[in-house]
């Protein structure tokens, strides 16, 4: 937290910001302009319970995809487990997605939505996200010691994986034949999960179910894809 933020005016600021310049942004073109379905819910609203999680998920991959590269000096040291690194990036980006979690429950009060017992979901659905976020992490770390084309193909890919994960669209606006092939997209029940917690609708268990279990199958080729590279991540580096 503090290199990231290290020189900056308005320091941590940035983490409520980011996700709140985006939301304008969305709310503007594709809420007002685009005529966006939002569910019956203000579209800021809708748009925010979408890019709280994406945010955090974007800015955990990009970081500790490049963690390894950008920390030379800890890889070398043989005394500490070098999965820390894109880890440690992971939980920096939980902090700031922590941060940003106030303004969603100001946006909340302002418009008047009521507590419900979905909420109660909302950690498990934080703790999903930030296992999905560490699978791709890991092993983006892992191919970046090796392929230096990670650092620009990375950026892209995540812009990319913004339009087919459900920001700024909910999941029923897609046909329903072309539907199923948002299921392959874990960040499709996860995003869709935080909008049920949140305004108190059916969950689709089956989308969650598929998040996470794609998770666990990504979490698990990630660390072992990691192990088998990371004794030649001295030398690559």
């Amino acid at each position: 937290m503090k290199v990231r933020y290290r020189q900056t005016l308005l320091g941590v600021a940035w983490a409520v910001l980011q996700p709140l310049l985006t939301m304008l942004l969305f709310t503007i073109f594709f809420g007002k302009l685009a005529g966006m379905p939002s569910e019956g819910m203000p579209y800021a609203l809708f748009a925010y319970a979408g890019l709280l999680p994406w945010t955090f998920f974007a800015n955990a991959v990009t970081n500790s995809g490049e963690s390894l590269v950008a920390n030379p000096g800890l890889v070398g040291k043989v005394y500490l487990p070098r999965v820390f690194v894109p880890s440690a990036a992971v939980a920096a980006s939980l902090v700031d997605f922590a941060i940003a979690f106030g303004l969603l429950i100001v946006l909340l009060a302002y418009y008047r939505v009521a507590i419900a017992p979905a909420m109660l979901l909302l950690p498990l659905l934080v703790v999903l996200t930030a296992l999905f976020a560490l699978a791709v992490g890991v092993w983006a770390a892992a191919v970046n010691v090796q392929y230096r084309d990670v650092r620009y193909a990375l950026p892209f890919a995540i812009q990319l994986w913004l339009f087919a994960s459900p920001v700024i669209y909910p999941s029923t606006l897609v046909p329903a034949p072309w539907r199923p092939l948002l299921l392959l997209n874990p960040l499709t029940g996860i995003i869709e999960g935080y909008r049920s917690a949140l305004f108190n609708r059916p969950f689709d268990w089956t989308a969650l179910g598929a998040s996470a279990v794609l998770t666990a199958a990504a979490l698990l080729y990630a660390t072992r894809y990691f192990r088998r590279m990371e004794t030649h991540f001295a030398d690559m580096i």
